[in-house]
């Protein structure tokens, strides 16, 4: 059963998720720098409870992520890597088409980065209160 106080912190996961990518990425070698999608979906499919504790104005954003992190969590059933995602979208031509997963991809990074400002500003003011 779900302990239903992990529900209501769920910083620590994100935080220990992206911490867990980051230590791949930095025990490789530069040129040979590997980033597997599903543990990538995974980590950015913890980052949805976050577009919730913003409220009704960021529900359209909600759902727009979450159908994005869906897409490249099914991608990863079958593409090992973002690398070869990205590459697979180019040899088809499909980069910049709605639906491509190389799109999908832009699109959770965009709803990471403004999650992540947000949530800076408010400890950012909250220094500042």
């Amino acid at each position: 059963m779900a302990n239903p106080e992990d529900e209501l912190k769920p910083l620590p996961k994100i935080a220990d998720a992206f911490k867990e990518l980051a230590n791949t990425i930095h025990s490789q070698t530069p040129d040979h720098a590997q980033l597997e999608l599903g543990p990538f979906s995974s980590a950015c499919s913890l980052v949805s409870p976050l577009f919730r504790c913003l409220g009704i104005a960021f529900k359209f954003a909600e759902l727009d992520y979450v159908a994005k992190v869906d897409d490249l969590m099914e991608a990863s059933k079958s593409i090992g890597t973002l690398r070869v995602m990205v590459d697979k979208d180019v040899e088809a031509n499909c980069v910049r088409k709605a639906g491509s997963h190389t799109r999908n991809l832009l699109r959770v990074k965009r709803g990471l980065d403004m999650v992540r400002v947000l949530f800076e500003q408010i400890i950012a003011l909250e220094y500042v209160l």
